[in-house]
């Protein structure tokens, strides 16, 4: 049970945390984002469940983004995400770059860069080292996400923007 929250928390974590990147490119509206995530140091052993549902996964989600959230962040503030903060946004015509610390149970940083193809095209990287508490252990992880993103249009439907506090 343990385990299936963990990889619950680091899945949602790891989705959150790469929306702040992923939504890039200054077009508020719907974005379609492809990222692939790879482990370089997994919490879980290899031979394990968790370990075969978080390899090497490559995800398709849509993004609703914000003229507000473009104008403050470059993208969607991963908010939803209560121990990780982004610090040091340095927004640049071309792209951006930022830090991301977590702290509680997901504990490390990590480092955002994304790039503005064109305004409606973009591409992110976010590595990540830190710890993952498991029970009484910390475990160590590391993983890299990789994605692209297209807009795809100025109506989000029933897509609906991250909430910013």
């Amino acid at each position: 049970m343990h385990k299936r929250r963990y990889l619950f928390a680091v899945s949602a974590g790891v989705l959150v945390l790469g929306l702040f990147a992923w939504a890039q490119g200054r077009k508020p509206g719907l974005w379609e984002v492809n990222t692939n995530m790879t482990w370089q140091q997994s919490p879980f052993p290899a031979d394990s469940p968790a370990a075969a549902a978080m390899a090497g996964r490559a995800r398709t989600t849509q993004v609703c983004v914000t003229q507000e959230q473009i104008d403050k962040f470059g993208a969607p503030p991963p908010q939803t995400q209560r121990d990780c903060q982004v610090a040091n946004v340095a927004l640049r015509p071309d792209g951006m770059s930022a830090d991301l610390v977590c702290s509680g149970h997901f504990a490390g940083k990590g480092t955002i860069e994304a790039k503005f193809l064109d305004s409606g095209h973009s591409e992110s990287r976010i590595h990540f080292t830190g710890s993952l508490q498991m029970g009484p252990q910390s475990k160590p992880i590391e993983w890299t996400i990789e994605s692209s993103s297209s807009f795809k249009g100025s109506d989000c439907g029933s897509v609906k923007p991250i909430e910013t506090k």
